[in-house]
């Protein structure tokens, strides 16, 4: 299994938000054995997709693309309008994928991060189809530019609407369009799953990225992650994809309330980043 899966780092490790600047970071990356950078995409507009795809040939490294999906940008807000931001969003988004060469734009894209409330059973049903509806027209985008998004459950705190596998795959039904696959992170994981292994299961075969980072947000290996589940599920379905460390700096921007990270998770960032690696590796040898 170790032979053909491959590694990569999120930016939002160091910094926020991703610009051509933050290139800089990529010899760093390659050098602590990654294959691939994970490049948070907050405002399009601070990024040169030549530079970007330059860059990553420089240091041999692929990029993986993910959305970062705030208020303005909610497929589940009552205004058209903001629909259409969010779809003008995630065309530059796929811009980005296609002049990269990556396969998928991933991100829990369905709704805003942050919109966590209770609400009525008609209204969350109302917000569940504008969901559905509003992604099978980003599919029918993705897939007219060979694309697929890999949809994201995140956490109850993060998000009232998809929270564990067995929902981002009921979405994924619903939506009922080749282009929509799964994303699962082990931090939702380990607050929202009663199985991690049965969560990869669940997935199956629409499950195209994961992303890892401890219970607490922190270096894999260092904390409550049954590591042993998660890497069973995986063999279990024989997953081919990458497993990306996603954390943050306190100095995220676009996501900074939603997301609660108000300290540094490690001493250094750049530990954080290598021993995780580290560690997954042992763990998938």
């Amino acid at each position: 299994m170790n032979d053909s899966l491959s590694f990569a780092v999120s930016t939002w490790l160091w910094t926020s938000p991703f610009t051509n600047d933050t290139i800089g970071l990529f010899p760093k990356i390659k050098s602590m054995g990654y294959d691939a950078v994970e490049i948070p995409v907050e405002d399009p507009g601070l990024i040169d997709n030549k530079l970007i795809k330059q860059a990553l040939a420089d240091h041999g490294l692929r990029g993986i693309v993910c959305g970062a999906f705030g208020p303005s940008r909610d497929l589940t807000n009552e205004d058209p309008g903001v629909h259409q931001q969010c779809f003008d969003y995630i065309q530059e988004c796929f811009e980005l994928c296609n002049e990269l060469g990556a396969k998928f734009l991933a991100g829990p894209m369905y709704s805003a991060v942050g919109k966590a409330r209770m609400v009525s059973p008609e209204q969350r049903k109302q917000e569940w189809d504008l969901a559905v509806n509003n992604l099978y027209k980003v599919c029918e985008i993705a897939a007219s530019r060979e694309l697929s998004v890999a949809l994201e459950p995140l956490n109850r705190f993060e998000s009232d609407m998809v929270n564990t596998a067995e929902d981002v795959a009921r979405l994924v039904r619903d939506i009922n369009h080749p282009a929509a696959k799964i994303l699962l992170d082990s931090f939702h994981m380990t607050i929202e799953e009663r199985d991690i292994e049965q969560a990869f299961l669940t997935a199956g075969d629409k499950l195209i990225h994961v992303q890892v980072s401890e219970n607490y947000r922190g270096t894999p290996g260092t904390g409550l992650t049954p590591w042993g589940a998660l890497k069973s599920g995986l063999e279990k379905i024989n997953y081919r994809g990458t497993i990306s460390i996603e954390s943050f700096t306190p100095e995220i921007k676009e996501l900074a309330g939603a997301v609660c990270i108000w300290k540094n998770l490690a001493d250094n960032q750049d530990d954080f980043a290598s021993d995780g690696l580290q560690f997954l590796k042992q763990l998938f040898n």
